[in-house]
């Protein structure tokens, strides 16, 4: 299988309000070093790859060469609930842990079983 597609199938799988790293997906795609090699595929991807729910090892938004996009993105995120702080996505928060087989699961938060994401940020918390 072409990596690309391979890149292209994982980040469909990544759910909204979550996100994921490039070196996140290239370890789970089994090249731990090809970080870069993600960067390339997502920037080529289909229109129907939530690529804005893949940020930089730190959680930030990277660089592109038209800011639109960059704008674009952190757009998205919120839209989808994900908050940023400094400019960046609290990876301890929203990072999707995913296996490379299974359907991945999301870390743990503060806020208690059955509460909804958006009563709970209107909370404060």
């Amino acid at each position: 299988m072409i990596f690309r597609v391979a890149v292209y199938g994982f980040v469909r799988r990544i759910p909204a309000g979550q996100v994921v790293t490039y070196g996140q997906v290239a370890a789970l795609l089994g090249r731990p070093r090809a970080a870069r090699a993600v960067g390339g595929a997502m920037r080529r991807c289909p229109a129907d790859v939530p690529w804005h729910r893949v940020v930089n090892a730190q959680g930030g938004i990277s660089r592109r060469r038209h800011e639109g996009s960059m704008l674009t993105q952190r757009i998205r995120l919120e839209h989808e609930g994900v908050r940023l702080r400094r400019g960046r996505v609290p990876l301890s928060r929203y990072r999707w842990e995913a296996s490379a087989r299974g359907a991945g699961r999301r870390r743990r938060s503060s806020r208690p079983a059955g509460a909804s994401r958006d009563r709970w940020a209107v909370a404060g918390r």
